[in-house]
């Protein structure tokens, strides 16, 4: 609720409810992977998921492993379309340089980075489980 009734609120999706809200929220979540689909990196990731989430069916000898492959490869496309909004953000803000801005971008590019070894490691152990 609003403090000041009187005025219109921002951002309209905020006086949505029920399935109208999920619907117009679903249509956002569209937007943002058709978005996301513009960066190279994304993209990339979404290409080896598409090749990587089947594997990890005939790879995972339990539901347990299944889900950790196919998990860790959907992580780093989560991580790496959190890490471009923020890159996004910052680029809005300005083109100049700032300590800040840097530190925020750094510290997105840092988590894929590590999403992307946590899903190596697993993807490595699987096979070294299934093979050795």
């Amino acid at each position: 609720m609003s403090l000041h009734p009187d005025r219109e609120p921002v951002n309209a999706q905020k006086l949505r409810t029920g399935a109208s809200r999920m619907w117009h929220a679903f249509g956002y979540s569209v937007a943002g992977l058709r978005s996301g689909w513009g960066e190279t990196a994304f993209r990339q990731e979404a290409l080896a998921a598409i090749v990587m989430v089947p594997l990890s069916f005939w790879l995972g000898q339990s539901w347990v492993e299944t889900a950790l492959l196919a998990g860790s490869v959907m992580l780093v496309m989560v991580v790496e379309l959190l890490n471009t909004g923020i890159e996004t953000a910052i680029d809005r803000i300005g083109p100049e340089w700032h300590d800040l801005s840097k530190r925020a971008k750094d510290m997105g590019s840092a988590a894929v980075l590590l999403s992307l070894l946590l899903c190596v490691g697993i993807w490595v152990a699987a096979a070294w489980h299934r093979w050795a």
